[in-house]
This record gives structure tokens, C-alpha cells and sequence, in this order.
């Protein structure tokens, strides 16, 4: 060890990084390992300087004002799944169905990210919203792959691939394992780590989170592109026959996995890359929003949006003309993430509040004004990128619902989306025919259907036509009826 710890040392002062070592001499053997190892995995000390400098430079730099070169969406790269006739979603939904059955589409899944503002160090996609069912955000997904593969008939599997991070990889993996992977054959989910990246001050020194482990976090959800490359999955792909991928982030509740029409309508355009976004209604909704820009597709931040532009409306119909709002729900090939997986990334700077080992006192900290920096990549970065980019714009109430905060926010909390979910549930339940869906007693309408049962609203007429519902209203699917 002392030959590692030799060489390592070299390393960390030649940049200006032998801080880390400060408190060597007073650690346990273990501890001294565990060092060694964490500088070893994580501190490329030529790639971080390179990195902090790039961020810090783009960070600092004046920014072009975009709001003179804002285009809209071109109409013949945009559908709106609400202008559409039903024979045209149809023909979108089959063609998608057809790609599933011929095992070409697969998922990724962006999961790294903990419950923290839920008020959980949990993998965010463990979280039970407490629906009737108590299904977690993993198990709701699980259950629409699942169903989606029986629609489209077949052998065609669905691959699932499950990006984690260092903070979430073990208990991911355990969960699944313990609940059987939700009804999934094991080798048909695939769980990968996104890397992560060394939290430094603002002067690039790396911050200690214990005396002997350094600060890190993910390196953001632009680290898809690097961590499938890195990971084997792109080889994965193609011996597996995969084309087309469907990657979206965990915390959406209403998330149609592998949605048929999605992949459909980007097939058919012949995209490359492609982006499902909901209609943007409120100009100050902390949304970003897809634009053109010198003949380039890009999000743009709602901070980077004028107040004229984002107030901007069509003199046609009244809406906001700058109203494709991103929603982190993304349609790639697999050639096209092959092509991009060497791009070198913008990085993008968020100042944060890190907790810190003091290496002049050895007193960790927990400061409460922001003290350092953590470098994300953003997965829609990729967008200039794209050779044919086309967007789908999906239903609010149907596609999107958010579980960020805890229910004391009032938005993009546990109540909140299990609202969403019983007020689409209850829709369904009413278009097969129900002749009502009535509250209970207390009011409340806890109307909540498997997705094993069904996927989009499709098959429920059996269950439902002429039927009369009084909430709770729980149907279950025919497997998890012979479970009870």
C-alpha cells in the first residue's frame, strides 16, 4: 500500500489536491483503504481541472441572448396528440406495438436520484405514494412493460435498463431482488451506474466528506451518454437487436413506458432523436421549453426566458408561443447513441450547500450557505445533435405527474399525484362505459386501476360498461387476483 499511497500522493500534489491526505496518519487500516480507493475511482485529477475550468468559464461567461433567435417547434417535426384524429393515433399506437413485438424497443430508466426532498435517502422509485394498491413508482413501471409486451403480442421482450448512481446501485438492485422483479424475468432488466464526479469549492480544491471518503455526487442525467458506453450497453443493444430506446426519469407517475405512439410517430418520421413534451399554459411555469435556435433544437430554460417571450402568445389560438414544455422524456436510436457517446458534454454549474470535513480542524461541517459546487450534464444537451429531431406533444393529464416534494409544498407531492392518477383512472372507468364513478362517503375518490389490468385506458369495458362505482374503487389485474 505504501507504493499506491506513493504514487497517489505524486497525483494529488502535483494539482494541488494534497489536502486529501491531511489526515492519514491518524486513520485505521480500513480507512486508509477506503481512501486509496475512493481517490483511485473517483479523482482523475487532469480530467477534473479540465472539467472545473470548463464549467467554471461557461459558467462565468456572458451568456448570448437567446430570446432574439427563439423559433417555435416547426410544425412538420411536431404532433399534438390532442390535434390528432383517433385514426391517426391508432396507426401511430400499431406501428410502435409492432417495433415491441419484434424486440427492437427497450427502456431507460434515470433512477439515481434519492427521495431526499420526500424526506427519504431511499432510491426515489421505491417511494409508496400510498395508492389502494400500494405500489411504488418501480413496481407501477414494471407493471406497464409488462402489460404493453401482452398487447403487442409475440416474443418480443422490452429491455429495461435501470441507470442507478453510487447512492442508489445496492438498494436498487436488493429491491428488485426482493420483490422478484415484479413479475420480470431477471435478465430482462439490466442496471447500470452513472459515474460520478468529485464536489469541490469554488477555487476546484475537492471537498472531504469524511477523512477518509471524498465528496461526490452524480454527475447529472446528461451521464446516460458516457455510462452506456462505459457500462457495455450500447454492445448490449445491438446483440440484443435493440433500435429504439424510450428514456424518461423515475419521478413521473403517469409515465407511459415505451408509450407505442411515442415510438410509432418517431419511427415514422425517421428521427433520430425525439422529445415528448406537454403544452406549456402558465408563463411563469419553472418548465423549460423546446425550441429552434440558428436551425438547432435545444431546451431552454424557463430563467432564460424573457418575460416578453415567455408571455408571447399566437395570434391564432391564443397559446403561448413558446409552449413546449420539456418534461425529461426522450426518444433515441441506438446508432444515435452510439454516435454521441464520445461527445464531450456541456457542463453546468449548481452552487450547493456540501457538507465538509474542515481539514484545518478535521470537524465535519454542514454550512448553511452554499460552499461549493457540484458539475451535472443535462440529457437534453444532445439535442443539437440530432440529424432529425421531432417532438410529440402529449396530454398533461394523462402523461405528467411529478413527485418531487414532500405534501407540505402543496405541488409535486405524494397527494398530489395520487390525485392525478384517481382523476385519469376515474376518465377511463367513464369512457368504457361506466354510468358513474361516484365519491365516497368522506368525498375523496381513490380510484385506482392495475397496470396489469390496463396500460393506457384500453380494455376495461368488461369491467365497466353500465356499471355503477362508488370510490374506493381498486380493479386488479387477473394475475394479482389469483395472488389473493
Amino acid at each position: 500500500m505504501s507504493e499506491r499511497y506513493a504514487t497517489i500522493a505524486e497525483q494529488l500534489g502535483k494539482w494541488q489536491q494534497g489536502h486529501l491526505l491531511t489526515f492519514w496518519d491518524e486513520l485505521a487500516e480500513p480507512q486508509r483503504a477506503a481512501l486509496l480507493d475512493s481517490l483511485a475511482d473517483s479523482v482523475d485529477c487532469a480530467a477534473l481541472d479540465e472539467a472545473f475550468r470548463r464549467a467554471m468559464a461557461t459558467a462565468t461567461s456572458t451568456k448570448e441572448d437567446l430570446n432574439e433567435l427563439l423559433k417555435p417547434l416547426a410544425r412538420e417535426r411536431y404532433l399534438s396528440v390532442a390535434e390528432a384524429t383517433e385514426v391517426e393515433l391508432e396507426d401511430l399506437r400499431q406501428a410502435g406495438l409492432e417495433q415491441i413485438r419484434q424486440g427492437r424497443v427497450g427502456v431507460i430508466l434515470l433512477a439515481g436520484g434519492q427521495g431526499t426532498r420526500l424526506g427519504s435517502t431511499a432510491p426515489k422509485g421505491t417511494y409508496n405514494v400510498n395508492l389502494p394498491s400500494g405500489k411504488s413508482l418501480f413496481q407501477l413501471q414494471a407493471e406497464r412493460i409488462r402489460k404493453l409486451q401482452q398487447l403487442a403480442g409475440g416474443e418480443g421482450r422490452i429491455r429495461w435498463y435501470i441507470m442507478t448512481s453510487e447512492h442508489t446501485h445496492t438498494e436498487t438492485l436488493d429491491y428488485f431482488r426482493q420483490h422478484q422483479y415484479f413479475g420480470l424475468p431477471p435478465d430482462q432488466v439490466r442496471m447500470f451506474r452513472q459515474r460520478s464526479v468529485p464536489c469541490v469549492d469554488f477555487e476546484g480544491r475537492i471537498l472531504l466528506d469524511e477523512k477518509w471518503k471524498v465528496a461526490t455526487a452524480p454527475d447529472g442525467n446528461g451521464g446516460i451518454y458516457r455510462a452506456l458506453k462505459d457500462e457495455g450497453i450500447l454492445d448490449e443493444l445491438e446483440r440484443e437487436g435493440v433500435l429504439y430506446l424510450h428514456a424518461h426519469s423515475v419521478d413521473n407517475i403517469l409515465i407511459k413506458v415505451a408509450d407505442p405512439v411515442f415510438v410509432g410517430y418517431c419511427v415514422r418520421k425517421g428521427a433520430d432523436c425525439g422529445v415528448k413534451v406537454i403544452e406549456k399554459v402558465q408563463p411563469d411555469e419553472a418548465v423549460g421549453v423546446v425550441c429552434e435556435v440558428k436551425g438547432k433544437y435545444q431546451v431552454v430554460e424557463y430563467s432564460e426566458l424573457s418575460s416578453e417571450t415567455a408571455n408571447r402568445r399566437n395570434p391564432t389560438d391564443g397559446k403561448l408561443t413558446f409552449n413546449a414544455g420539456n418534461i425529461c422524456n426522450h426518444f433515441f436510436t441506438s446508432a444515435f447513441l452510439r454516435r454521441i457517446a464520445e461527445t464531450t458534454m456541456p457542463l453546468h454549474v449548481a452552487k450547493k450547500k456540501i457538507p465538509y470535513v474542515d481539514v484545518a480542524t478535521g470537524e465535519r461541517l454542514k454550512p448553511t450557505a452554499p460552499n461549493g459546487i457540484k458539475m451535472e450534464k443535462f440529457i437534453f444537451d444532445v439535442f443539437p445533435l440530432a440529424e432529425r429531431f421531432v417532438a410529440l406533444e402529449g396530454r398533461r393529464e394523462e402523461e405528467f405527474s411529478a413527485l418531487k416534494n414532500a405534501d407540505t409544498a402543496g405541488i409535486d407531492c405524494p397527494s398530489s399525484v395520487r390525485g392525478d392518477i384517481y382523476r385519469l383512472h376515474r376518465k377511463w372507468l367513464i369512457k368504457a362505459g361506466a354510468t358513474e364513478v361516484l365519491d365516497a362517503a368522506d368525498a375523496s375518490f381513490d380510484c385506482e386501476i392495475s397496470p396489469l389490468l390496463s396500460y393506457a385506458g384500453e380494455g376495461l369495458e368488461t369491467a365497466a360498461a353500465g356499471q355503477s362505482f362508488r370510490c374506493p374503487v381498486h380493479l386488479t389485474g387477473a394475475d394479482e387476483r389469483e395472488q389473493h
